[in-house]
């Protein structure tokens, strides 16, 4: 029976998923390619808790609903952070507080710093052989590495609001890939690799990141150019309000000219998501990662993977109607 609290979990759901960044599509996909880059015996035990990691991929989307601190965690606006944030800022945690006090990082956002914090806790997981607390903290960490690759999570133009472009965040990060990820190429040869220096290997790849904002805004005004109002834009109900959102036709014509940037940062969240998983179980000594079945599927799953034929053969998690728990 639809009760009261069936509702409000639904208008939950609906909420998180309008928020989410880079979608539950790719949060899910990019967690599960992570697993195919993997050595062993790491890469067994994950894939054997596959659907676990892919379904918890957007838990930390879902707990901003009820968790006020979790907002931040997921950006970080460079620009309050004074001209040329990205290069100047302190790279850990404790330098970053002493130069701006720790109320504007929580205000302004502070994923990198997240990040590095989640990957301790996992190591820790990894150290004390804590199954649900490896895959809870693998899925969060997995999570804010993605965030950390999506260009509007590094400005405070994060929706085009400041130029005019409003509703930009969610057709970069959701409609593109939505309409695009069956055209990605998912594969690439990525090895798993240890991080020496963490800190250091996030900030590289905000900056990648926070590059592309300008670009991804330039050609937003160039394809509109194309559009005229009633084109651009359609009118639709969401929390029982009438919004403005972007069409179709536009969002093909934006992905068109945006080429290859949305893939290019999904593999590289994907990438870095496998580095910092190996890196915490290196850092954690190695810890046997035995199960008690042997994954039967994985084998067959990296060929389709290594032919770029996990959509067509029907192995990608999240273009499943709902991942398996």
């Amino acid at each position: 029976m639809f009760n009261k609290k069936t509702l409000y979990i639904s208008l939950a759901f609906i909420l998180a998923v309008g928020l989410s960044s880079w979608g539950f599509l790719v949060h899910r996909t990019i967690h599960q390619i992570a697993i195919y880059s993997l050595p062993e015996p790491l890469q067994s035990f994950m894939h054997k808790e596959m659907n676990n990691l892919v379904s918890n991929s957007t838990r930390p989307d879902i707990r901003r609903n009820t968790d006020k601190t979790e907002a931040t965690k997921h950006f970080i606006d460079l620009e309050a952070y004074g001209p040329n944030a990205a290069n100047n800022m302190p790279i850990n945690w404790s330098n970053a507080i002493k130069k701006y006090n720790q109320d504007t990082l929580l205000k302004y956002g502070y994923v990198p710093y997240v990040i590095v914090d989640q990957l301790e806790k996992l190591t820790n997981a990894f150290r004390a052989k804590n199954k649900d607390s490896i895959l809870f903290y693998a899925a969060d960490l997995g999570h804010y590495i993605g965030d950390a690759h999506v260009p509007l999570h590094t400005t405070l133009n994060y929706d085009g609001q400041l130029t005019g472009q409003k509703g930009l965040h969610s057709l970069w990060e959701s409609f593109v890939p939505e309409l695009r990820i069956d055209q990605y190429q998912l594969y690439n040869a990525h090895k798993a690799t240890y991080i020496k220096n963490p800190s250091e290997a996030i900030w590289i790849d905000i900056r990648v990141a926070a590059g592309l904002v300008p670009e991804l805004l330039a050609i937003e005004k160039e394809v509109s150019i194309q559009f005229k109002p009633e084109t651009k834009y359609k009118t639709q109900m969401r929390y029982g309000r009438e919004t403005k959102v972007y069409t179709k036709e536009f969002a093909e014509a934006y992905a068109n000219g945006l080429g290859p940037t949305v893939n290019k940062q999904l593999i590289a969240s994907a990438n870095m998501i496998a580095d910092f998983w190996y890196t915490a179980w290196v850092n954690a000594g190695k810890p046997s990662m035995t199960t008690r079945e042997i994954s039967t599927n994985l084998s067959s799953e990296l060929n389709s993977f290594k032919m770029n034929h996990l959509i067509k053969d029907d192995l990608l998690l999240s273009k499943k109607e709902k991942p398996e728990n």
